[in-house]
């Protein structure tokens, strides 16, 4: 297996790194993360496609890129692949074209050949697809023991128009699945958050789908306002702070759910995936020390699960860990390529929701305000 990052902008690639010696004919995937009025212009996949002419070509508009161990703004972040063994399969579909996102998850795994099939890397419309419908469709029909991760397209903090492409220019609703198959790969992922919880534990009593109306028999827009004291002035941005822990099938494990949009004038809030009538759910803030700890944590889950560093580690965090963190949001990246050491390279993007497991090759879930980690390794 052979790896090489690139960085592009204004028509060419920036920094390379190229420790394998890579050939770009032989790349067999190039997986490109970008600003969004960079990924949706025409010139960028025609250029790559030149540099990378017989290789799959998958492309994702960001709210940031990962490249090594910066996170940056403004380019395409470019990683290419070539395996001794592994062996890779695509699909696409059109949101528009199913009634549901659970459909459209369903049809984009039954699209896939099964036989030999490990890995399903996931690049979703961040803003026309419904993330938690799409994971159950997924889970509905996945194999067992397949691992599905990814995540959801971009768009900087403007939360308008996302971009997907599978070897053609990126539009808007389209959702791409890149299967990998070959015994001699080598997985491990992770996901972690690091967020505090407080309050009481309460419960959805009046939802649609992500749009939340009722907890515990109250308004949710005005309950959440109350908590949030001064902070309330600022919403919706400043829900970024105060996300909400949500308990999956009336266990302990939770995973975290973040508000999109306010709407004062129906008193209700959109969050990045559903929460289900009947779940409980706890008020969370931020703990910037955790945040970054939590980076580390999820690198960590994958050494525990392959016992080697990655050769390749595709990172995808929230954008609201970057709006939380600021200028410190290189810690969080570099505290993976800490766990990970030098050989392994980064790349990845900030996005409107993750894809991975709780549980080592479990079903999936929708994640928010978490990193998730995909290493790939391949044995000689």
């Amino acid at each position: 297996m052979k790896t090489a990052l690139l960085s592009y902008k204004d028509g060419v690639f920036t920094s390379i790194r190229n420790d394998d010696q890579l050939v770009f004919s032989e790349a067999q995937l190039v997986m490109g993360f970008g600003a969004p009025e960079l990924i949706r212009t025409p010139d960028t996949y025609e250029f790559l496609k030149l540099q990378f002419p017989f290789a799959t070509i998958v492309l994702c508009s960001s709210s940031g890129e990962i490249y090594d161990r910066e996170v940056r703004d403004g380019t395409v972040s470019v990683c290419a692949v070539s395996f001794n063994t592994t062996t890779l399969a695509t699909a696409q579909v059109t949101i528009e074209d199913f009634s549901s996102g659970f459909e459209a998850g369903k049809a984009l795994v039954e699209r896939l050949p099964i036989t030999g099939l490990r890995l399903i890397f996931i690049i979703s419309d961040g803003g026309k697809v419904n993330g938690s419908e799409l994971v159950k469709g997924m889970n509905s029909v996945k194999p067992d023991q397949v691992l599905i991760t990814g995540g959801l397209a971009g768009d900087a903090d403007r939360f308008e128009k996302t971009f997907v492409g599978l070897n053609n220019y990126p539009e808007s609703g389209k959702i791409v699945a890149i299967g990998f198959y070959g015994d001699k790969l080598i997985l491990s992922h992770g996901s972690l958050g690091g967020w505090d919880v407080f309050g009481l534990e309460r419960t959805v009593t009046r939802s649609d789908q992500n749009i939340l109306y009722e907890i515990d028999h109250k308004n949710a827009l005005e309950l959440y306002k109350t908590y949030l004291g001064d902070y309330a002035a600022e919403l919706p941005g400043s829900a970024l702070l105060f996300p909400l822990a949500l308990k999956l099938n009336n266990g302990e494990e939770t995973i975290v759910r973040t508000i999109l949009s306010v709407d004062n004038n129906t008193k209700t809030m959109t969050f990045a995936g559903d929460l289900p009538e009947g779940s409980k759910v706890r008020f969370m803030k931020a703990n910037f020390d955790k945040l970054i700890d939590a980076a580390s944590d999820a690198a960590n889950s994958c050494l525990s699960l392959a016992r080697t560093s990655p050769k390749l580690a595709l990172l995808i965090s929230c954008v609201g860990r970057k709006l939380i963190l600021g200028n410190r949001i290189e810690e969080e990246v570099e505290a993976v390529a800490d766990m990970f050491g030098s050989e392994t390279l980064l790349t990845g993007f900030y996005s409107y929701g993750e894809i991975s497991p709780l549980h080592p090759f479990s079903n999936c879930e929708l994640h928010n305000q978490t990193m998730t980690i995909t290493g790939l390794n391949e044995i000689d």
